[in-house]
């Protein structure tokens, strides 16, 4: 039995949410501070903080779908087409949702949306890592996820918040043996991100080794396996409907903004033409660095027998991530859904005494505010 295999505090009681309270407070104040400072660099540097977090890249594509609906595409100077289809449906509807139900512009409500989302982000989070390792492990995982480099992304009106929200709560329920509720929110987070076969296939691991282990089914898990690839699957099927590319409607989409699977060819050319200056040589030993980082942290997760629909989906999220063509910039945003990743750093950090580890998590979100601040005034996370 490995360290990760011993709980670090009894079982959960009580209401999930209710015992969540302390990781969700911290990750609330973490979350203010990010806010607070990016506020403060706006003032400084003349920006609207406002406009940063609502009408900026993705978000604005976001709000001309609630607002105007599907269609609506830009031509660039190269020839490529850039079309609003690429952008799963369930944020938008939110947004109209609650613009419509609330005197808030789309901008805004798509602000609510995320602002909640990754609340109960947050709470799957520490739910999941709770219900495997303990309280305090589930506390630090979600003030991890609250810390990361570029977490400010989880304050902005992106679909990054939502989505992770629906996956690490259906993982969730997936350990919890729950698949009729694992299932419905599989097929929400697949109308979310494109990345939402992620969780599909977490959910079909799943269910692919209880049925061989005690052979039999539950119909409980087949309707939850079922369930689990609606969302996508209707999404893509209506796209491809729609501008009559069938199954691969949505691929001709993606492959107009400069995005497909290529193996991570694209990723490792751009690395590799970093090193034709000292600048860029030392920022492609930064990028060396920041992958071989997530891919010890997934060895380790698996080295430390993480349950098998955590590894699926996180191992699935990393290597679209890594492996896929388009804005590079954009890759650390895409890793963010990948809180797998953070349980290891969790249970070492609950380990140490709460003053130690209040110390660690503190001085790291001071810094992941300020980065955050710097990372919007600059090139930001298109």
């Amino acid at each position: 039995m490995t360290d990760l295999d011993q709980r670090l505090s009894p079982p959960p009681a009580g209401p999930v949410l209710r015992r969540a309270a302390p990781a969700l407070l911290v990750y609330a104040g973490v979350r203010a501070l990010g806010v607070a400072v990016l506020a403060v660099w706006g003032a400084a540097a003349g920006k609207s903080p406002h406009t940063l977090l609502t009408a900026r890249w993705d978000s604005l594509w976001y709000t001309r779908v609630a607002e105007h609906g599907y269609g609506w595409e830009v031509t660039l100077p190269d020839g490529s087409v850039h079309s609003n289809l690429a952008f799963f449906p369930l944020l938008p509807w939110l947004e109209r949702l609650v613009s419509a139900i609330s005197p808030l512009s789309y901008a805004d409500a798509g602000l609510v949306v995320s602002w909640l989302a990754s609340l109960f982000a947050a709470a799957g989070i520490f739910a999941v890592a709770d219900h495997l390792y303990g309280r305090r492990a589930g506390i630090c995982a979600a003030a991890l996820w609250a810390v990361l480099p570029v977490g400010i992304v989880q304050s902005m009106a992106y679909s990054e918040s939502l989505f992770t929200a629906l996956a690490a709560w259906s993982l969730y329920a997936v350990l919890r043996g729950r698949w009729v509720t694992a299932g419905v929110l599989a097929s929400c987070a697949g109308l979310t991100r494109p990345v939402g076969a992620a969780v599909v296939a977490a959910i079909w691991a799943a269910a692919a080794v209880q049925v061989y282990r005690e052979r039999r089914t539950d119909r409980r898990m087949l309707l939850g396996v079922a369930l689990a690839p609606l969302g996508a699957a209707a999404y893509v099927l209506w796209v491809g409907h729609r501008t009559g590319g069938g199954l691969f409607g949505y691929l001709d989409v993606q492959a107009g903004w400069g995005n497909g699977f290529d193996f991570g060819y694209a990723f490792v050319r751009f690395v590799g033409e970093k090193f034709t200056s000292v600048p860029g040589a030392l920022a492609g030993l930064g990028l060396i660095v920041g992958v071989g980082l997530v891919i010890w942290l997934y060895v380790l997760c698996v080295r430390r027998k993480q349950p098998l629909p955590l590894l699926v989906y996180c191992g699935i999220v990393v290597v679209l991530a890594l492996c896929a063509a388009g804005y590079f910039g954009s890759k650390p945003r895409l890793l963010m859904p990948a809180f797998p990743l953070l349980l290891p750093i969790a249970v070492a950090l609950a380990r140490l005494r709460t003053s130690r580890s209040a110390t660690v998590l503190g001085v790291v979100a001071v810094a992941s505010a300020v980065y955050g601040a710097f990372w919007l005034h600059g090139s930001g996370p298109p």
